[in-house]
């Protein structure tokens, strides 16, 4: 029922920023900032880069809002969509300026604990769920939306058939997302 709820609001939400309110723009920075920002940080894994993302985000949303489509997912994932794009494509640009600088490249920050102890109840359901699925279908999912890999990609690094690939990322996904819709949601 609380999923519903949410679900409704993040529509309606999603529906005034497309008409302009900038009210509803921060409500739903309010609503999904935490969940988009833990993701940024474990994609980049550096903070002040996915702060600035996060900030990339949401302004994309506020000029975006009305090609948003429900038949595609929900407001949350449309937004999480949003931001691991923006991430990969900081990502490669962040390789392109260290090809340039000529093979010099500092080391990564270690990971925080904020990222770590991630007290938002929807990431660990995504954290439960990934570990529900079968490990073939769960690194394929985490290498394309965590390290940005395309399923062309994985398929030739893996020696696996691109049919396979695609196939186990869809079952995944479709997976997940039963499991997500009956998971209980604490805000």
């Amino acid at each position: 029922m609380y999923i519903q709820e949410s679900l409704q609001g993040d529509l309606l939400l999603l529906d005034r920023v497309a008409k302009g309110d900038q009210c509803a723009v921060g409500e739903l920075y309010d609503l999904h900032s935490r969940l988009l920002f833990g993701l940024l940080v474990r994609i980049l894994a550096e903070r002040a880069e996915a702060e600035e993302v996060l900030q990339e985000v949401f302004v994309q949303a506020w000029k975006r809002a009305h090609t948003y489509d429900p038949s595609r997912g929900t407001p949350a994932g449309w937004l999480c969509g949003i931001a691991r794009n923006r991430a990969i494509d900081r990502l490669r640009t962040r390789a392109r300026g260290a090809r340039t600088l000529e093979g010099v490249t500092a080391p990564l920050p270690p990971e925080t604990p904020e990222a770590v102890a991630s007290g938002n109840e929807r990431h660990r359901n995504v954290h439960r769920a990934l570990n529900s699925l079968p490990a073939e279908q769960r690194d394929l999912i985490e290498r394309a939306y965590f390290n940005g890999a395309t399923q062309s990609e994985m398929a030739l690094d893996l020696g696996l058939p691109l049919g396979t690939v695609k196939t186990r990322v869809r079952t995944g996904l479709q997976t997940l997302r039963r499991v997500l819709d009956r998971a209980p949601v604490d805000q």
